[in-house]
């Protein structure tokens, strides 16, 4: 069946179809295929329809005027009674469903029809009919109130279609750029699988030269090694040496210490005075003790006492030397008497040392009880007083040197070479990473890898890194919160690309993770239009992107697409 144009808002009119000399009626015709029929009629407006009344009972839509036949008995639309025609507008409510006062405000759940030639068709409930108030911008809903109202759908169709037609051209501008894009992204992909092959044939290379480093490096080790043990060894020789002619010097010394009647012997005799080498510790050594540590002997001379020596060195202590330092005199001055309890001029009142002086006083004795807890050096003090006598360890000899040299030159080289390796495994990582990733069905959200977008707002800089993070930081300083990372392609169904949704950001303080969905829209440019917090901690970011906006339909198609219902 044919539909006229009055069928579709009360008007008659010549039908057109889109051609070249009539570009800006396409476009319109592209966004009229989004909101299908009601656009449809806006864009028969806009080809010089002229309006004429196609005849009905008030506030009755043209899809059911064949139910309200003149003169015949109307049955009301759920089927419940059938009533003479004449009851139909007659302001008393017969039907249930208030189909039989489609133009009057008797049926509480009645709804009118604002025919609003020139603009969109409505339905407004039936309660607003003649309330004084203009519902419908063609006037009809106030035919009986006395209201001044004015018909503006004209006005509003104009207003609308401009609208609209800004809309076809951004849409249309979009399309052409996301072309471009997925275009760019074609020859990106192309270009990052040919540097793949190029970087995984380059890696063959880097890793039979790490290898080959390898096998260099540890040739240049081993030598090395030897070498310096072999410096080590002669240094730990020489240092036994100089230890063994402190060990006799110290011999040589006790003996001379033991000697007390200076007879060229040290006797059981002699040992008795020093009750530090008692052997078992019980605090007296005894002449059978004595005797056991000169190895069964009354007396020895030096040469037997090198073969005692062990049992005596690691206990006995040499006898302090008397203090030579003179006697210090003690002027009078010096000493103080005795001062009486009862002799308060000693310390007139205003004498008497405060606080102060009485912590000062402590202090000091502090400082005397920190010397005086020091504890004598240990024998691990000792040792290292005696490495550090024994001085540090010379230079190597120039052989050993350049076996050194020629080994950190070989680790040097397989060092840098195994960085290099380890770089080309990164790339080969991120290659793959960004050639399997879901850049949308045409790669076309591509361009957004590694950008990122700024929107300043009062109070906060939000930045969105598409396919990675978002965050918002406080506009005149402070921390940055993270508001999610990247997640997933979250649109409806049939829609999946037109949401990004980044989880798991910065906690909310005794609540969830904070979150952000991003809504994509058609867009000539590529920016943050909008941010905003639905629901505590989850954030709505709005986006615009050519990326998202659609291929335009066929005008002729879609125009002889709807001319037929």
């Amino acid at each position: 069946m044919r539909v006229s144009i009055a069928e579709l808002g009360g008007v008659t009119g010549n039908e057109r179809s889109c051609s070249s000399s009539n570009s800006g009626n396409c476009d319109l015709v592209w966004i009229c295929s989004i909101t299908m029929m009601s656009c449809l009629f806006l864009l028969l407006l806009s080809l010089g329809a002229s309006a004429v009344e196609v005849q009905r009972p008030r506030g009755v839509p043209l899809s059911k005027r064949q139910f309200y036949e003149d003169g015949k008995p109307f049955t009301c639309l759920d089927g419940s009674r059938t009533i003479p025609f004449d009851r139909v507008n007659d302001d008393y409510c017969d039907c249930q469903d208030g189909s039989d006062e489609p133009g009057t405000a008797a049926c509480p759940n009645g709804s009118f029809h604002c025919t609003n030639a020139g603009f969109r068709p409505a339905f407004i409930p039936s309660s607003r009919i003649n309330d004084g108030i203009c519902d419908c911008c063609d006037t009809t809903d106030e035919y009986n109130s006395g209201a001044a109202c004015q018909n503006t759908c004209r006005e509003m169709g104009r207003k609308e279609r401009e609208s609209l037609q800004k809309m076809a051209e951004t849409a249309k501008e979009g399309f052409l750029l996301k072309q471009q894009l997925i275009q760019e992204a074609k020859r990106g992909l192309e270009d990052k699988k040919a540097k793949l092959a190029e970087v995984q044939t380059g890696k063959k290379g880097l890793e039979e030269k790490v290898e080959a480093l390898r096998t260099v490096k540890e040739t240049a080790e081993q030598p090395e090694k030897e070498a310096k043990e072999r410096h080590l060894k002669a240094w730990e020789d020489q240092k036994a040496v100089i230890r063994m002619e402190k060990d006799k010097a110290r011999m040589a010394e006790v003996f001379l210490e033991l000697d007390n009647d200076a007879d060229g012997f040290v006797s059981v005799a002699d040992l008795l005075s020093h009750s530090e080498l008692d052997p078992d510790s019980d605090g007296s050594l005894t002449e059978t003790e004595a005797e056991g540590l000169l190895g069964g002997l009354d007396k020895v001379d030096t040469v037997a006492f090198e073969a005692v020596w062990d049992n005596i060195k690691g206990k006995y202590m040499s006898e302090p030397k008397a203090d030579t330092t003179a006697p210090v005199e003690t002027t009078q001055e010096d000493v103080k008497e005795p001062i009486s309890e009862n002799d308060s001029e000693q310390y007139p009142e205003d004498d008497i040392p405060d606080e102060e002086e009485e912590e000062e006083e402590e202090d000091e004795d502090d400082e005397v009880d920190e010397e005086d807890d020091k504890s004598p050096p240990t024998m691990q003090t000792k040792e290292k007083k005696d490495d550090d006598d024994e001085g540090t360890m010379p230079p190597y000899d120039q052989e050993t040197q350049n076996l050194i040299d020629a080994a950190q030159k070989a680790r040097d080289e397989f060092d840098e070479a195994e960085r290099a390796l380890r770089e080309v495994e990164d790339q080969i990582k991120n290659l793959e990473k960004e050639i399997s990733f879901d850049f949308g069905p045409s790669a076309e959200f591509a361009y957004f890898y590694n950008q990122c977008y700024e929107l300043t707002t009062s109070e906060y800089i939000y930045r969105l890194c598409p396919f990675n993070r978002v965050s918002q930081k406080p506009k005149y300083g402070g921390s940055e919160t993270n508001l999610g990372t990247w997640g997933k392609w979250a649109g409806p169904e049939d829609n999946i690309y037109s949401i990004m949704k980044y989880e798991h950001g910065t906690g909310c303080w005794q609540g969830p993770n904070r979150s952000t969905a991003v809504k994509l829209t058609c867009g000539t440019e590529t920016v943050v239009t909008a941010t905003s917090e639905p629901s505590r901690c989850e954030y709505l970011m709005e986006f615009t992107t050519p990326a998202v906006c659609q291929e335009p339909p066929d005008a002729n198609s879609i125009f002889h697409e709807h001319e037929e219902l």
